[in-house]
């Protein structure tokens, strides 16, 4: 298994100046080669604290690609809904030759109802755009003199500058939370899959469905799967307990409330059922997620109980993306963390 990092900023400026927030996240940054993290990873959120720290990942992870020179640099994920597709695959040249041809494309449809009201999109035209959108971006990528007929965008006869490093076209993942046709379809492209593993039993069938549609489909392999957990390592399950609690909790405060319209009678054909996920989200707390080992949070030797226990529970997966400084886990903590975990759980597991 392999391990990275990432940044999910669920905080506002009343809390931690965004200028220190970044700050303290490329110091961590700066510590992935040595300690063996092989990516780097970031979201695009807008408006609320809930991710809107992060914007454009893009341009986060151009900086973060000057303090780490072996790790991965990964979209987690750019959403295809609010941007022109030119624009995205322009950046996508830019960053991957910054990085020497390091970036992985992360894709997702977008969740908040608020995020689509304030751009004035329309949470029905979800699935349309994002299919457009990525298969336009792809397109983008791999081709020259490209022209689409599409839906929302449109435009003829164009070659994006730069060209990606990667040939034909950096790595494309898919963002999923819980909707079986997104991981069949990510599958059936041969793409990537990211998700969250917020309920055992249903992940572990999500992913069933995604290996056997990549099968199915002809592709080389099993694909690829990244889960996201959230990471605190300390000397002891008590003073780990005591760093990460709170602010573990408020951060699933802050995705339920970011996501509240769902419960408050937001709904669309193209988010079925997610009244009743927020609705569940909402009775998930910080005993609940650590029970689940979806939050990996103590000693090193309880961590890697942890990891061990929900690998005993769950359909294999390649790549663990884990948050080290949620909240307002401190730069201090979330460094020590990640020497520990480093040092004594990752070598039992790579």
């Amino acid at each position: 298994m392999e391990f990275g990092i990432q940044f999910f900023p669920d905080i506002g400026p009343d809390v931690i100046p965004a200028d220190r927030y970044w700050d303290e996240c490329l110091r961590l940054v700066d510590l992935c080669d040595d300690l063996g993290y092989t990516h780097v990873r970031t979201v695009e959120h807008h408006f609320q604290a809930y991710g809107g720290y992060t914007p454009n990942p893009h341009i986060f992870l151009s900086a973060a690609a000057q303090h780490t020179k072996k790790a991965r640099l990964v979209t987690g994920a750019v959403l295809p809904v609010f941007n022109h597709p030119l624009k995205i695959a322009g950046e996508i040249g830019m960053l991957d030759a910054i990085s020497g041809g390091r970036l992985e494309c992360g894709f997702a449809r977008a969740f908040l109802p608020g995020e689509f009201d304030r751009f004035g999109i329309s949470l029905d035209e979800s699935k349309a755009r994002f299919q457009e959108g990525i298969t336009q971006i792809r397109e983008l990528l791999e081709n020259e003199n490209v022209s689409s007929a599409g839906q929302f965008h449109s435009y003829k006869n164009v070659t994006i500058l730069p060209r990606p490093t990667q040939k034909p076209r950096p790595p494309f993942w898919v963002a999923a939370l819980a909707t079986p046709e997104s991981f069949v379809n990510a599958g059936r492209m041969g793409d990537s899959i990211m998700a969250i593993p917020l309920a055992g039993g249903k992940m572990v069938e999500l992913m069933g469905l995604y290996r056997e549609a990549w099968k199915s489909a002809g592709h080389k392999g099993t694909g690829r799967i990244m889960l996201a957990f959230h990471m605190l390592c300390a000397p002891t399950d008590e003073e780990a307990i005591e760093i990460a609690e709170a602010p573990f909790n408020r951060y699933l405060h802050s995705l339920v409330d970011s996501a509240s319209d769902w419960t408050g009678g937001s709904s669309s054909k193209d988010y079925p059922g997610y009244d009743k996920i927020i609705a569940g989200l909402a009775k998930e707390n910080f005993d609940t997620q650590r029970a689940k080992n979806s939050a990996w949070i103590g000693s090193p030797a309880t961590v890697a109980d942890q990891i061990a226990d929900f690998l005993r529970g769950a359909a294999d997966f390649e790549i663990a993306s884990i948050q080290v400084n949620f909240n307002t886990v401190s730069y201090q903590h979330a460094a020590r963390s990640m020497r520990m975990f480093s040092e004594e759980v990752m070598p039992k597991f790579t």
